[in-house]
């Protein structure tokens, strides 16, 4: 038989043509369910970091769910806003939306419902604070992250702070303030995200400039700049991920390991910083993904 008969057929059939995802595999695209696991993760850390004693299980259900149907809600709106822009993206342009496999209008309900189920769940299993906070995170996201992407780099600081709102909100489900902790929560989500971002944005730029997207600066085209914004957050990263250790929050184990953590990340900053090409922006990329979990199990499993 000859094998490239079938290739040629497949080389002449439009998208269409071939085997479309179903709806299952479209509703976690929409709602973006690997972010929604990151949202579940830092969600159930800071719900177990503010909790004295053993956590109170269901109380931590709610507050994961609420959490994570609101960060649903801001991953379909956003969708929803940036649906011509996603069709003018390699990477994007097979989402639900712009391919035409849901219409807008379904869309929208769907986001505005998510974030009112997640809001309202929120208010009426946890605490006020809680809600609130989730109605923000959404809000950031919607009203300010998603139309500065067109317009400043600085979109990605936004959107490093909505971002950083998960694990408060699971802080203040168990105590409705604001403590050391919760800060210090929000501190490493946010000075995490910058190199995670800003190594996708240098991976990506040509498809965000043609695409609209300013995600880093248009004054630095050989990422000079981008790449030493990634050291200045890893190195207030190594930083903030030393206080719950001078706090008290957590034991000696906690800072020897979360050191060994923060110089992987302190190298691959750096060679970021030396070559700007895509291998060390993706070793970057790479190497925060693996940090995150482990420094907030770290957290965890060594808290005094």
């Amino acid at each position: 038989m000859n094998g490239a008969a079938p290739e040629a057929a497949v080389a002449h059939e439009t998208p269409r043509d071939l085997a479309e995802p179903g709806l299952l595999t479209d509703l976690m695209t929409l709602t973006k369910a690997r972010l929604s696991l990151l949202v579940i993760i830092t969600t159930f850390v800071g719900f177990c970091m503010a909790s004295d004693a053993a956590p109170d299980w269901l109380r931590l259900f709610h507050a994961v769910a609420g959490t994570t149907l609101a960060a649903a809600a801001a991953a379909v709106l956003n969708q929803r806003i940036e649906t011509d822009v996603d069709r003018l993206m390699e990477r994007t342009r097979n989402r639900p939306l712009p391919a035409g496999r849901m219409k807008p209008a379904t869309a929208l309900v769907f986001g505005i419902a998510l974030g009112v189920a997640g809001t309202a769940w929120l208010w009426l299993t946890t605490n006020a604070l809680a809600a609130s906070l989730a109605a923000a995170t959404i809000l950031i996201y919607i009203a300010f992250y998603t139309p500065l992407k067109r317009r400043t780099s600085l979109c990605t600081i936004v959107g490093a702070v909505a971002g950083a709102i998960p694990p408060v909100i699971g802080w203040t489900a168990v105590q409705p303030s604001f403590g050391l902790g919760a800060w210090v929560l929000f501190g490493i989500l946010f000075t995490w995200q910058m190199p995670h971002f800003l190594a996708i944005a240098w991976m990506y730029r040509d498809e965000y400039a043609q695409a609209g997207f300013v995600m880093i600066r248009r004054d630095d085209p050989t990422g000079s700049v981008t790449a030493m914004q990634s050291l200045l957050y890893t190195l207030a990263l190594l930083v903030i991920t030393a206080i719950p250790f001078f706090a008290g929050l957590n034991n000696s184990i906690y800072l020897v390991f979360a050191l060994l953590l923060d110089s992987v990340m302190l190298v691959c900053a750096l060679r970021f910083l030396f070559e700007r090409t895509r291998p060390p922006a993706r070793m970057l990329f790479f190497a925060s993904i693996f940090y995150l979990p482990l420094i907030l199990g770290l957290m965890i499993f060594t808290k005094s």
